[in-house]
């Protein structure tokens, strides 16, 4: 499947010298606490997966807080001189995709690929480096089904009614990624797409690996009938075939720590016998609307591609994004979207003047600030304050142009 262009990084002129004295440090979900994130060897590579959409409402600003926060992961570790090796999926065949199909009498392909079309012209506008490889589900099926064969080699793997299902006691480990309890994980897991009071299962937490066919559902072929994946199976399959285990960053809103993060380490860890899936699990937080969490279930969504039609600036919606921590919850309203277009104006008429104050303590300032698990709003505020003074550095506009644009991926 294709991803999107590239949009032109400009190249700072101490880029990769910081690496050493500022390395990226991210909040781990798994041990609740900020810590280095990253290759450990200088100029090595940097590897990241980020769960990717279920294309039948794209893109939400729920979706767009998530892929501009690790668009950030990735700009800090580019400029501390290291390749990034980042994969992004796309479950283009699952439940709620189906349904939305047979509500609307589309052809669930067709919907699919608009979704993403679409999705991928977001990402563009709102300059988000693109991933090396975005992969799909369903043209990850022959992998899904190698890795389903795995797991009953080792025993973990088990049928109910011809679905087959993955039984958590398989790993010593289930829980480590989310830090829940049992209690907490029973009702998100049905809250979230999963089945806890299915009879005939082991245990209520034990999570789907294929469905078997169904009328009315695509389907393929596979060495335990025909059917298809189930979700958390899908990312274990890929982030392994092209990161390989124990890679750097998973990432993803802070709903995919349980289950979808908990259950792909699981598959992917009894699979290989190895150990851990990821080294770090990253969550950014939820944005709501209307005292609610935005999500396609409540239907209170807010779409980038309509603030864009409406004549909205894209480097407007991704600063109304950056004027938030990335783990923090928080609302999306029209006088925060004012706030970043006033920001926005601030900042062009900075960069255009014929000179201002010097630019190496802004750029030290935005990167000691994202190094910091992120910290976009002190980074804001950095250039805020260069902004808002004087100076007679006539370098300094065109410098703190390219900060911006580099590690913040606002172009002014």
């Amino acid at each position: 499947m294709r991803s999107w262009p590239a949009s032109d990084v400009p190249s700072l002129p101490d880029a990769g010298l910081p690496a050493a004295a500022r390395p990226l440090r991210l909040h781990d979900t798994g041990t609740g606490t900020v810590r280095p994130a990253g290759p450990a060897a200088p100029g090595g590579t940097a590897r990241m997966y980020v769960c990717g959409i279920t294309p039948y409402d794209a893109t939400h600003i729920g979706h767009a807080n998530t892929y501009v926060a690790f668009d950030l992961v990735n700009r800090v570790w580019r400029d501390n001189g290291l390749r990034v090796h980042y994969v992004q999926n796309t479950t283009d065949v699952d439940d709620p995709l189906l349904e939305r199909a047979r509500e609307t009498g589309e052809d669930w392909r067709e919907l699919a690929e608009r979704e993403i079309q679409l999705f991928r012209e977001d990402m563009t506008a709102l300059r988000v480096l693109p991933p090396e490889h975005y992969i799909g589900a369903v043209e990850s099926i022959p992998l899904i089904i190698e890795m389903i064969e795995k797991l009953r080699g080792r025993d973990a793997a088990y049928e109910v009614d011809g679905d087959v299902y993955f039984p958590v006691s398989a790993d010593p480990a289930f829980g480590q990624v989310s830090g829940l309890s049992r209690a907490e994980m029973r009702p998100l897991f049905a809250e979230r797409g999963g089945d806890p009071d299915r009879p005939g299962k082991r245990d209520p937490l034990d999570a789907l690996l294929w469905s078997a066919r169904r009328p009315g559902e695509p389907y393929w072929d596979s060495p335990f009938g025909e059917g298809r994946p189930g979700w958390h199976v899908e990312c274990s399959a890929i982030s392994i075939e092209h990161l390989g285990m124990a890679f750097d960053v998973e990432g993803g809103g802070s709903d995919l720590a349980f289950p979808h993060h908990e259950m792909s380490a699981c598959h992917a860890q009894v699979a290989t016998g190895e150990r851990p899936h990821a080294r770090a699990y990253v969550h950014a937080g939820m944005v709501g609307l209307d005292g609610e969490k935005m999500s396609k279930s409540r239907g209170n969504l807010v779409f980038v591609s309509r603030l864009r039609e409406a004549g909205t600036d894209p480097m407007a919606i991704r600063l109304a994004l950056l004027a938030h921590h990335y783990r923090s919850d928080w609302e999306w309203t029209r006088d925060g979207l004012a706030a970043a277009e006033a920001r926005l104006e601030r900042w062009r008429a900075a960069v255009s003047r014929a000179s201002g104050p010097p630019a190496a303590p802004v750029a030290a300032a935005v990167r000691d600030r994202l190094a910091d698990d992120l910290d976009a709003p002190a980074a804001l505020g950095a250039i805020d304050a260069w902004a808002a003074a004087d100076g007679d550095d006539a370098d300094a506009p065109a410098q703190v142009r390219a900060v911006a644009d580099t590690l913040l991926g606002v172009a002014l």
